[in-house]
């Protein structure tokens, strides 16, 4: 009978309690009345989110005793809605909502790049978003393949994922990576500094599922508003659980040996607390013929967000341990001249799927970090560590005060292991490299297949030097805090930014030679005329790099950055708003950094000096050079917004900045004796002027711009040059959005660079791999369950090096896509990267070639044709 009594009590009590929960149903439309499925209705004060059905009906609860209450609506492509709902009077069973078209997102929140969060079209900068849907519909084969889709940027996207050279609207590529643009996780940078020789920002940081969004700032408020990123940001937005919601994701390559498992889960807790958690692992051989499991690991990330009344705290943690292999140009053949050559795959050697990553040469024997003797596995390829915890708040605090600060500490390490080709050209040409730079006698030599142990003979053959490098210490801390005050008619912003990024690195390089082919290539062994082996039994010629010079180095430096800046937002009118900023970068760069000595050494441990042996490469402790530079720099920035109509404006801005070398100045005579430093500060001036609108279904963004830039010097690993020029670039930028009926629409951005050396020797020429126009455009038709669409990338020529004689041809790549939902929450999809298999070259190492003749350079190319299938749950 107490069971009976107990029951009935508990049943009238979650009977009661549900009575006591408002209820909030309705249907969102199109402006022609059409159902939208998909769309997120959130009520953001309580953390309560579904999403609409297939006839665009919702249903959402409120919390118990609500009076009333704002419900967020919101769907790419359309303008998000907070609407006011009255619960006064009890549910609501018919709260039905119009959705207008925003196909470009203008009415977005910027929240990169800037101090007062507005709508694009209320903001005075250039700024792009690539939402989650967008990404997965790109096709893309990693991060930097993403970087395509947006606006004024060429990313390179051939080495893989990661170390990726990419620029922004003409400004160079310098001496690799990204140097004038940052890219951020959050709101803070990856790196400090964009071009670390083998450490580029692009290796710590992967696209996931918990990746709600990608948004870009190009030139604008960048200067001033972080360190090191005078042309642009692109930030990495993760999701905060606040609408209760998770996916899982399988991924297999159909036409290529990879495998990819994502997942990611957000909800509210209670009292305002919510949590997301996901991440990916993946393994497999990758798009190129490595011959083992070149691609291998994976993330985990977290964060917990604590909503009060005035503000929020949250605290988040990423690990990421993931190695991927890295691209490096390959041997193609070309034929022609420079201004029309003729690139094709040798034999044997398909530049779009070949790789000089091989299954028999594992290991590279050479010295350590300490001058030990050491093996080093070469499939660690590019391997990135990093475990990184953080902390982000924002409050209110009355008389409109408003405090807000980021902060995050990374342990950062790695590996960046990769075979790269320091010559390619016939085997005779080869031995002679190989005799010069050894000075041993090879006259009458012979070389065998070093796994086989026949002779070989084949016409060509290649000398790569292993690029080892370790990656022991690039911790960073990070730290931005901002104090606003609310004007009258505006906002001013105190910041204080502050961070501390170590450089530890060691390079213990060694040299082979091998077979000229991109599958499995075969190391190669020399014997002397006499019958003796030059080699050891895969093909190492030397400890080192002699064709080159002694490469053997250590640097462990660390770069401690003070940056106190401000900002004014002022509304003149209602249509009017300017805004002002400056910032001022004070660094302090300390440590050290030594060259590499040689001498025979008794390698294998036979006590015999062979002739492999006797000069052997290691970093040399006994003449360390120190490190000791201060420097500081203004950056400021003039900008102003103005509103033609509820739809439209224009804007400009004018903005300076600066970018200070990390590493890239160790080894060149900016460095004095004495620790000092000459030519460490790049600097760039930039104008734009911009238009901007929604037209009935159009949305359009256009921005002219112009750009003059006095680089500082840097030292490039695979040229051995130090690079220092001076450049103009001007151009126009186009982004456009339709969504031309219910079922399809289109998206696409145009960018056209005119840019210029405007000193020294190539004074009058084009930078190198810069391409005059680049573009992107994609297309969707959405039919019930049944989606398809494509995206295509394109590129016009550019020049290989600054001297403007070889060309690089321009290509167009075609991504495909199909998606079909089986059941509700259940989505089969199938993608095509460069289905059409194109042959496309983003570099090479020489700038010209000899007219009408066929030969052999070292290029990089874009990888071809991959299938990938996938089949994904939302929950």
């Amino acid at each position: 009978m107490k069971k009976i009594l107990f029951t009935l009590c508990l049943s009238t009590s979650i009977s009661a309690w549900a009575q006591q929960m408002m209820e909030i149903q309705g249907k969102v439309t199109d402006s022609k009345q059409s159902p939208l499925s998909g769309v997120v209705v959130s009520i953001p004060s309580q953390q309560r989110g579904t999403i609409t059905t297939n006839n665009g009906t919702y249903s959402l609860q409120a919390d118990p005793g609500t009076k009333e209450v704002v419900l967020r609506f919101t769907y790419v492509g359309f303008k998000s809605v907070d609407q006011k709902v009255d619960l006064s009077r009890g549910n609501l069973r018919d709260n039905n909502v119009v959705l207008q078209d925003d196909a470009l997102n203008l009415n977005d929140v910027v929240i990169t790049g800037v101090t007062n969060p507005k709508s694009k079209l209320n903001s005075s900068v250039s700024v792009s978003r690539l939402k989650s849907v967008d990404i997965q519909n790109t096709g893309a084969n990693s991060t930097a393949e993403i970087f395509r889709s947006i606006p004024g940027i060429k990313s390179e996207a051939s080495s893989g994922d990661g170390n990726t050279n990419i620029t922004v609207r003409g400004i160079p590529i310098s001496a690799g990576g990204s140097k004038y643009l940052q890219l951020q996780e959050d709101g803070l940078p990856v790196m400090q500094f964009g071009d670390i020789a083998f450490a580029t920002a692009d290796q710590f940081i992967r696209a996931d599922q918990t990746i709600s969004a990608i948004e870009a700032i190009r030139g604008g408020s960048a200067s001033t508003l972080a360190t090191n990123s005078p042309g642009g940001i692109i930030n990495f937005l993760s999701k905060t659980g606040q609408t209760e919601g998770g996916s899982i994701a399988i991924t297999t390559g159909l036409s290529y040996n990879q495998f990819r498992t994502d997942f990611n889960y957000g909800a509210p807790i209670a009292n305002g607390l919510s949590y997301n958690v996901g991440g990916y692992y993946r393994v497999g051989e990758g798009p190129r013929t490595a011959g083992y499991s070149a691609n291998n690991g994976g993330q985990l990330k977290a964060n917990l967000t604590k909503q009060f009344r005035n503000g929020y705290a949250r605290v988040y943690f990423k690990y990421l341990n993931d190695r991927t292999a890295p691209y490096f140009p390959m041997p193609v053949k070309v034929t022609g001249t420079d201004d029309k050559p003729k690139f094709e795959s040798l034999p044997g050697f398909d530049a779009r799927y070949g790789a000089l990553q091989t299954p028999y040469l594992l290991h590279d024997l050479g010295t350590g970090i300490h001058g030990e003797t050491r093996s080093q596995d070469v499939t660690e390829g590019m391997h990135a560590i990093t475990t990184a915890v953080g902390s982000e708040v924002k409050f209110d605090l009355g008389d409109n005060w408003t405090v807000e600060n980021r902060n995050r500490f990374a342990m950062n390490s790695g590996n960046f292991v990769g075979a790269f080709p320091a010559a390619a050209g016939t085997t005779a040409d080869m031995l002679s490299a190989v005799a010069s730079a050894k000075k041993w006698n090879l006259n009458g030599a012979t070389v065998k297949d070093a796994v086989t142990g026949n002779a070989y003979t084949g016409q060509y053959a290649m000398l790569l030097h292993m690029f080892d490098v370790t990656l022991n210490n690039f911790n960073n801390f990070t730290n931005d805090f901002k104090l606003k005050k609310g004007i009258k008619q505006g906002e001013i912003t105190l910041g204080l930014y502050k961070s501390i990024q170590n450089i530890d690195m060691s390079w213990n390089w060694n040299a082979y030679i091998t077979e000229m082919s991109g599958n499995k290539l075969h190391p190669l062994n020399i014997f002397n005329a006499n019958g003796a082996q030059m080699t050891t039994n895969n093909g190492q010629f030397a400890y080192g790099t002699p064709v080159w010079a002694n490469l053997a180095r250590r640097y462990n430096t660390q770069y401690n950055v003070t940056a106190p800046y401000i900002a004014l937002n002022y509304n003149v009118n209602d249509k009017l708003n300017v805004d002002a900023s400056a910032r001022w970068d004070i660094g302090h760069a300390t440590g050290s950094f030594v060259s590499g000595a040689s001498a025979a050494r008794d390698m294998n441990g036979d006590g015999i000096i062979d002739s492999v042996e006797t000069n052997v490469e290691q970093i040399d402790y006994t003449k360390p050079r120190p490190v000791n530079y201060k420097y500081n720099y203004l950056s400021y920035s003039l900008g102003a917004n103005y509103m033609l109509s509820e739809s439209s404006a224009v804007f400009a801005r004018y903005s300076t900045g600066g970018v200070t070398a990390a590493d890239r100045i160790l080894y060149t005579p900016s460095i004095q004796a004495d620790g000092s430093a000459n030519g460490v500060l790049s600097t760039i001036s930039q104008a734009e002027v911009g238009y901007k609108t929604n037209y009935k279904k159009l949305g359009l963004f256009v921005t002219a711009f112009y750009a003059n830039i006095n680089e500082a010097a840097g030292f490039e690993a695979t040229t051995q040059k130090i690079i220092e020029n001076h450049y103009n670039s001007l151009g126009l930028e186009v982004e456009a959005a339709a969504r031309l009926s219910k079922s399809f629409s289109v998206k696409g951005s145009a960018t056209y660079t005119h840019a210029r050396l405007s000193d020294g020797a190539n004074e009058g020429n084009m930078p190198r791999r810069q391409a005059p126009f680049i573009f992107t455009a994609s297309g969707t038709y959405t039919h019930n369950q049944f989606s398809v669409g494509m995206t295509i990338f394109g590129t016009t020529g550019s020049f290989a090096q600054d001297v403007n004689k070889l060309k690089l041809p321009g290509y167009i790549v075609f991504n495909p896509f199909i998606n079909y939902r089986f059941a509700k929450n259940i989505t089969a999809s199938l993608f095509a990267n460069n289905i059409t298999n194109t042959l496309g070259f983003t570099e090479s190492e020489e700038g010209s070639i000899v007219g009408n003749a066929s030969q052999i350079i070292r290029a990089r190319s874009i990888i071809g044709r991959t299938i990938t299938a996938s089949v994904s749950m939302n929950f």
